[in-house]
Parts: C-alpha cells; structure tokens; sequence
C-alpha cells in the first residue's frame, strides 16, 4: 500500500483514539460529579449537625468552666457519615422496604446507616491504633479501646448519630416520594396558600387515579372511546389545569404599564 494512502488512515486511528481518551475522561469526570453530589448533601447535614452538638456542649459546661473542643472530630465524623451514606446506598439490601409504608423504610435505613457509622468509626479507631505502633493481633486492640471506653459516651454518641440519620432519611425518603426537589420547592420557592388551596383537590384527583388503575386493565385505559379511557383524560387535565393554575399564581405580577 502507498504510503500516501497509509497517511489519512493512521490520522484517523489517531483521532478515533483521542476522541475515546476525551470520552472516557468525560465519563470519568461525569462519575467523579456524580459521586460529589450524592455525598454532599448527608456530609454538610452531619456537619452542621455534630457541629450544632458540640456547641450546646460547650454551652452546658461553660458554667463549669470547662473547655470542650472537638471541630476536627465533628468535621472528620461529618465525612465519615458522607462515605458511609455513598457506599451503602449502593446496597440492594437497603432498599428492601421500599414499597412498604414509609415509617419501614424510614426506620430501616436509619438503623442499617447507624450500624454502618459504627463499624466505621470502629475501622477508624484500629487504623489510628495502628498508626501510633499498637500491636496487631492478640486483642491488643481490644483492650485498648475497652481502657478508654465509656458507656455513657458511647450512648451518648450513637444516639445522636440515630436522631440525626432519623431527621436526614425522613427527609430524603419525603423529597423521593414528592419527587426530586419538590420538598425544596415546597419549603422556599412554593406561598403556603396556594399549596393549601390546591393541596386536597390533588389528593382527591390522585385518588381517583388509583382507583381507576386499579379497576381497569391497561388496554381499558388506553383504548380511545371507551369510558375509563375518558376518565382517564379528565382526571390528567383537571391536574395538568391545576398545575397551570398553580403556575401562573406563582409568577410574579406585571405592573400596569409596564408590559404584557
């Protein structure tokens, strides 16, 4: 083969092989995003809220004049909790209790999150262990951490680890199943009388939903003409309009004058 003609083919194995570095450079930079937006919301939650114990801590002992320090702990065990979240929510297992009713899955995840904080924090303890020239094996560690251990700080501890992960799954639990962001819109974005006002005739119209599902097999539903079918479309435009509704009462009011 020519050489002339070997040319244009090595420069298009040459870009082909630059174009698949970028993409995979992309995706691993998509995973890397990812992956740092899943940990931060449980990272800056436990931070603000090991923070928020330390200081009432600070605040119960300054009558004793008794300093009480502990930001790096609390940063430190904030991402602890992040890594522990990110990693268990990867387990099949925690999603067990998914279509039960939510105080189960509530429950469930906040007992399996705290045990997994534990383990963790256990796992920290041996490497710091290690790392000051303990003894591997023969129950060195053991007896080390049982010389320091103290029950009512260990209860203390896990027990507000327990209500902070409670607060942290209800929260999520409550943001999935309103959908993603809702909870937020909800909260800062959304007056609270326009929510009231829509809020029942949404239950009303969902419910209606359910029991047409329930009632009536997919081709029933997906059939034009037939009487599910029309209750189907009213039910989906009497909640498209409310959400039009509910648009429009959110958007600000023109001043007269100043435009349509």
């Amino acid at each position: 083969m020519p050489k002339t003609a070997r040319i244009p083919e090595n420069m298009a194995m040459a870009h082909a092989t630059e174009a698949a570095g970028r993409s995979r450079w992309a995706r691993i930079g998509a995973t890397l995003a990812h992956e740092f937006r899943e940990v931060l919301p449980p990272t800056i939650f436990f931070f603000v809220g090991f923070n928020l114990v330390l200081f009432t801590k600070r605040l119960m002992l300054a009558d004793y004049l008794i300093q009480v320090s502990g930001f790096l702990v609390a940063t430190t065990g904030a991402l602890i909790v992040g890594k522990v979240v990110l990693v268990a929510d990867k387990m099949p297992f925690l999603r067990r209790y998914d279509d039960a009713p939510l105080i189960r899955p509530i429950l469930f995840k906040t007992i399996v999150y705290t045990m997994l904080v534990l383990a963790a924090r256990l796992l920290e303890a041996f490497v710091h262990y290690v790392a000051e020239g303990g003894a591997v094996g023969g129950g060195g560690f053991i007896d080390d951490a049982l010389g320091s251990f103290s029950w009512y700080r260990f209860s203390a501890t896990q027990l507000w680890i327990f209500v902070l992960f409670l607060i942290y799954v209800t929260a999520v639990e409550l943001n999935t199943l309103l959908g993603d962001g809702e909870l937020f819109k909800i909260f800062f974005t959304r007056r609270s009388s326009t929510l009231k006002s829509t809020r029942r005739a949404r239950i009303r119209l969902l419910v209606r939903l359910s029991r047409l599902i329930d009632a009536h097999p997919i081709e029933a539903l997906g059939t034009a003409g037939t009487k599910p079918h029309a209750e189907l479309t009213a039910i989906l435009r009497a909640m498209a309009q409310g959400d039009r509704d509910r648009s429009t009462s959110l958007r600000p009011a023109t001043a007269p004058g100043t435009g349509t």
